[in-house]
């Protein structure tokens, strides 16, 4: 068994799971990496000799569950979730399909719900533990072409506020990063196209240049690596230029 605990990092394929991955690999940190597109994680620049891929929708409770116990079986109990697979898919409420409505409701919701339900019982019996879930900004600001994205997020919001409150005596840590606008993959998966437009036209009017998801890795791990009895319950997270 490796000397330090097991974390487990959701939507590790891309993005800012990717760069989360790395930064706790170079820390010697066993991981259970898990995505839908495993063949990306494989590519990334890992020492993958304490590394457990699966490929998992979050919103499959069962599958989900069977990786973290075979992982938790090699590594012993998972001491960090980070709950980050997202899907963003932008549309006007009235052309959006209900079909994209559900995918991002039970990505976004259902699969950090799931996630959190895994492992808290455990947690909780232990009295440590930590879960960071990521939102978004449009978590709990409005942005056009949004509206079930956003309310996806704000019930991240929500559901992380919640169970902080329901475990905090248990000394389990439920910790929130809400990113602005980052160079992430996205927005690949937008089908409308006067939506994406609008979102690049909004991105050149930074700079053309959002945030580095590496800063958000940094974040996670900052802090992860407070001390138990210490949560930062929140943390929004944007490029300086982004002002909305």
């Amino acid at each position: 068994m490796a000397n330090k605990p097991l974390i487990v990092i959701t939507g590790a394929s891309s993005g800012f799971g990717a760069k989360t991955a790395q930064l706790f690999n170079q820390a010697g940190y066993p991981l259970l990496l898990l995505a839908r597109r495993i063949e990306k994680i494989k590519e990334l620049p890992l020492d993958f000799n304490n590394v457990l891929i699966e490929q998992v929708d979050v919103s499959n409770s069962q599958e989900f569950k069977q990786a973290i116990k075979k992982a938790e079986a090699i590594y012993g109990p998972t001491d960090l979730l980070v709950n980050n697979a997202g899907i963003m898919l932008l549309g006007n409420i009235v052309t959006q399909s209900e079909d994209e409505w559900q995918k991002m409701l039970q990505t976004n919701i259902i699969g950090v719900l799931n996630g959190m339900k895994i492992v808290l019982e455990d947690m909780t019996s232990r009295n440590s533990g930590t879960i960071i879930n990521i939102s978004s900004i449009a978590g709990f600001k409005a942005f056009t072409d949004h509206a079930a994205y956003g309310a996806s997020k704000f019930g991240v919001h929500g559901l992380t506020e919640t169970v902080r409150q329901e475990v905090a005596n248990s000394n389990v840590r439920i910790s929130l990063v809400s990113p602005g606008a980052a160079e992430t993959e996205l927005l690949t998966h937008v089908t409308n196209e006067k939506s994406l437009d609008d979102y690049l036209a909004w991105k050149d009017s930074m700079g053309g240049l959002t945030l580095d998801p590496e800063k958000v890795a940094e974040t996670i791990k900052f802090i992860y690596d407070m001390p138990q009895e210490v949560t930062i319950r929140e943390i929004a997270i944007a490029a300086t230029k982004q002002q909305a």
